[in-house]
């Protein structure tokens, strides 16, 4: 894909209600949590993922997500997402009437026992479980199987793109609704991600759904270059940078969400939203992070004088 046939919209997902405060040991509190969700919201993020239904001894920074949920409900047009680990979450998604529920399923033989206790396969088992229950209740919940570790696993070391497509491919056999891709621990290159995600395209067509990249050794804004020549339009972000895999030391953590909607816009790819409202957010957050390794640039050096020039 040319430059001149790039996507003419791309979607930002916002994932730092989850995938950025369960990697921070302090957890903020509800009121600022949905303050973040409103200031997201105003600048124009559509697909937001507010928390997750893990047992609040694992995560308790994330306890409060059915009230996330509800509140993410009474703003108007968006879409709310969740992470559940198993059928006990997924079970609570659907109470919650989340709009979506990602299941991750690691590539990782390894990662996956040290993360899910299950093997990968045992995980699909799970997902056609959850399938069942959601059918079963009626409920219009989209079930999104996110595959992570995806181009490697610093527990297990290579996963090999054959893998990733087998399970890829058992994830939609079971059920899924939506697929999605993840360099969980930022081992992907652009070559690796246009090579993965052609193949995933020629398997899963439109219901591979989104991309998610961590910025650990810098290249998470490359790799979304890459991913949009395949096609894919979706990205998922953290404001600030924040969050990474535990199982990724030194990880400077996943995509930012500023960073990235500025590389969109500068591209001529339209978000819909409004730069200098998440830098404001952005700034907003860090107060109530202080202390916390914070990542991204735009917010150092600001948007260039020649931006509306070539828009």
């Amino acid at each position: 894909m040319s430059a001149s046939t790039l996507p003419a919209r791309a979607v930002i997902r916002e994932v730092g209600l989850r995938d950025g405060l369960q990697a921070i040991a302090r957890t903020l509190p509800t009121e600022q949590k949905k303050a973040w969700l409103h200031g997201a919201h105003a600048a124009g993020q559509r697909e937001i993922e507010v928390g997750s239904f893990v047992p609040a001894k694992y995560l308790p920074q994330l306890a409060d997500t059915t009230e996330l949920v509800a509140y993410g409900k009474t703003l108007p047009g968006l879409f709310v997402s969740v992470l559940v680990p198993n059928l006990r979450g997924a079970e609570a998604a659907i109470a919650a009437q989340a709009d979506l529920m990602l299941l991750p399923l690691s590539a990782s033989h390894a990662h996956s026992l040290a993360n899910l206790r299950k093997t990968p396969d045992e995980v699909v088992a799970e997902v056609a479980r959850i399938r069942a229950a959601r059918d079963a209740a009626g409920s219009k919940t989209l079930l999104e199987g996110g595959m992570s570790t995806a181009f490697g696993c610093t527990i297990q070391g290579e996963v090999k793109h054959s893998e990733v497509l087998r399970l890829l491919q058992a994830l939609l056999d079971a059920g899924c609704d939506r697929v999605s891709l993840a360099d969980t621990v930022g081992y992907a290159d652009p070559a690796a991600v246009a090579r993965l995600f052609e193949a995933a395209r020629k398997l899963a067509g439109d219901r591979l759904w989104a991309a998610h990249f961590h910025d650990t050794r810098g290249l998470g804004l490359a790799n979304v270059y890459a991913a949009l020549q395949t096609g894919i339009t979706r990205f998922d972000a953290c404001l600030a940078g924040i969050g990474g895999c535990p199982h990724a030391p030194g990880a400077s953590g996943n995509v930012s969400t500023e960073d990235l909607a500025w590389m969109l816009r500068s591209m001529g790819i339209d978000t819909g939203l409004d730069i200098d409202a998440l830098l404001a957010l952005r700034q907003q957050v860090a107060g109530w992070l202080q202390g916390e390794a914070l990542h991204g640039t735009l917010w150092r050096a600001g948007l260039p004088k020649t931006l509306q020039a070539h828009q």
